[in-house]
């Protein structure tokens, strides 16, 4: 068939033709909009969840809602950034939102004010103030300039949140990739939002990122769960899976046969960006408006060295010799959740020699721990990938310590 017209889109965050399974998470996202309007508080919302599963495109959808009624929306791609550059990309988003909240020529004075914070907050790292070039506020001294990233953050967002009160709209603050914001960055957002509850402010956080994220954001303040929601969203059901694949395909004429169906959901395993790529791999070799099993299994290969070349080697280019040594030895264990000690032993070594790699596998976001002493696969099928690309276990020597001098 025609790659032209092929309806399936593999892409990083890219909406697909049909968005199941999230209906509970847009629902509750919706309630949490309206109630911040009529001045009720309501918990933040941190997305959770494995690579593949459809975050960014929810937050996405949430962007369009909250636009659809008005709202001004901060939206960050957490990246392990300093303090000041965290501060710097805060400012500019923080910019547009004021904008955003209303024209210049028509703010009131809690705008100008919340303009004069972000011009103090800005100052701490850029002192020539072109992030606030063109609002002619002065800084607002005592207000967002202490160096202190939990207060100054917390005087910008309230201030942001009143200048949106005032002018009968909010704020969505949208950030993909929680997991790598650093402990200060992320008790300073906790602690901002925390306030802006305390004021009923219409200003709120909707986030994304990996199954660690909860246990993160409660060691960073303990009232987190009392702040946030944390709906983990995972694969999709048999027959999510299946509309998935077959709705894009049917508004062309295309049918699949049932056959090629199951075979479909065996090879994705229900995860929306798998299913997306082999619905994208399988278009170009079917004929006459039908899928049969055999364009399926022919597909699957192409899937599947597509996948090798992108999506999962990206991530293990990554790693070191022994950490590629521990991912090894975790697939070989199997898909399940793994105790730190058999990985250990297979590797022969013990769990405090390997704690290291362990960690950082972790702080790359190629592992996440769903119970202590475990570790798990944040990509779905990372364990297939590493047998087919690393088809021995080659445990690096030991390196021996250098001798002290007595």
């Amino acid at each position: 068939m025609d790659p032209l017209e092929n309806p399936y889109t593999p892409n990083a965050g890219a909406s697909p033709p049909v968005l199941l399974g999230r209906d509970d998470q847009l629902d509750s996202f919706d309630l949490l909009l309206a109630r911040l309007e009529r001045g009720r508080p309501e918990q933040s919302m941190i997305v959770t969840g494995l690579r593949g599963v459809g975050k960014t495109v929810l937050l996405n959808r949430f962007r369009e809602k909250a636009e659809g009624k008005g709202w001004a929306v901060v939206e960050i791609e957490v990246s392990k950034h300093t303090d000041n550059e965290f501060r710097r990309q805060l400012s500019h988003q923080m910019r547009q939102a004021l904008l955003a909240i209303s024209p210049k020529a028509k703010w009131g004075d809690r705008a100008r004010t919340a303009a004069g914070v972000l011009r103090s907050f800005s100052l701490t790292f850029d002192p020539s103030g072109s992030v606030t070039a063109g609002f002619d506020v002065e800084a607002t001294e005592g207000r967002g300039d202490s160096g202190s990233l939990d207060l100054d953050l917390t005087d910008l967002i309230t201030s942001v949140g009143e200048a949106a009160r005032e002018h009968s709209t909010g704020v969505l603050l949208l950030l993909d990739e929680v997991q790598f914001l650093t402990k200060l960055q992320l008790e300073s957002l906790i602690m901002a939002l925390h306030r802006a509850v305390q004021r009923a402010l219409p200003i709120t956080m909707v986030g994304a990122g990996l199954p660690q994220i909860a246990e993160l954001t409660g060691e960073a303040k303990s009232y987190s769960e009392r702040l946030f929601t944390f709906p983990m969203i995972d694969r999709l059901s048999d027959d999510d899976s299946a509309e998935a694949l077959l709705a894009p395909a049917a508004e062309q004429g295309v049918e699949f046969d049932p056959d090629a169906v199951g075979a479909a959901f065996q090879i994705t395993g229900g995860y929306p960006f798998f299913i997306q790529e082999l619905g994208y791999a399988v278009w170009p070799l079917a004929d006459d408006h039908r899928v049969s099993l055999k364009d399926i299994r022919d597909a699957e290969r192409v899937f599947i060295a597509k996948l090798d070349s992108s999506f999962f080697r990206v991530r293990l280019d990554r790693t070191t010799e022994l950490e590629q040594a521990y991912l090894r030895a975790m697939a070989q264990l199997g898909d399940a959740p793994q105790l730190a000690g058999n990985v250990a032993a297979l590797l022969s070594r013990s769990s405090e020699q390997c704690g290291p790699a362990r960690s950082t596998l972790i702080e790359k976001g190629l592992l996440y721990t769903p119970n202590h002493g475990y570790a798990a696969f944040t990509v779905p099928h990372f364990d297939r990938y590493m047998m087919r690309a690393v088809p021995e276990l080659v445990v690096p020597p030991l390196r021996s310590r250098p001798k002290r001098n007595k």
